[in-house]
């Protein structure tokens, strides 16, 4: 299902960046010379294919390996949405990162507030909310989103229990 991408796909990578939009990420339209340039720079040298129904149906690129709070990227092209596909890339990658990296200690993720299906990965993946960003996302069109912040601790992932940040502590 999760297939590491290597340089030489490259092409396929930025037809899959730049053919379609994707309206809850910083830049809704990729530019497919921008992507072959940041490939060259290794920019995606931890990114996975997600793979459905015999074709390419996502990326997840996972960053800031070094530290004990990575981060990940998450796209799963419009025709695969409502599948299941994001909630089994999530669950994939924090078992990895925390199977495979022992000195993470945290996952986060950000997306907008109206993203609801990828809101309802997070905590369906044992994720919490943690951070609410008022008016921190523009669109291509200047308008403003509130973002928010999703997290999952160590602790949590090897319990299999959630614990919720003490939002009441003024």
């Amino acid at each position: 299902m999760y297939s590491r991408f290597v340089a030489g796909e490259a092409e396929a990578l930025a037809d899959f960046l730049a053919g379609e939009p994707w309206p809850f990420h910083v830049h809704e339209r990729v530019d497919r010379a921008d992507v072959l340039q940041r490939v060259a720079e290794n920019h995606y040298d931890e990114t996975y294919w997600i793979e459905a129904d015999g074709e390419r149906a996502g990326i997840v690129r996972l960053f800031d390996l070094e530290d004990e709070t990575p981060m990940f990227d998450l796209r799963i092209s419009a025709r695969h949405r409502g599948k299941g596909l994001g909630r089994a890339a999530v669950r994939w990658l924090t078992d990895r990162l925390f199977g495979e990296f022992p000195h993470v200690e945290r996952i986060e993720g950000t997306t907008r507030q109206d993203n609801a299906a990828m809101r309802r990965v997070f905590r369906r993946c044992g994720y919490v909310k943690e951070a609410h960003y008022r008016r921190a996302w523009p669109d291509a069109s200047g308008h403003r989103h509130d973002s928010v912040g999703y997290a999952i601790i160590r602790r949590d992932w090897q319990t299999g229990e959630t614990t919720v940040p003490d939002f009441h502590d003024e």
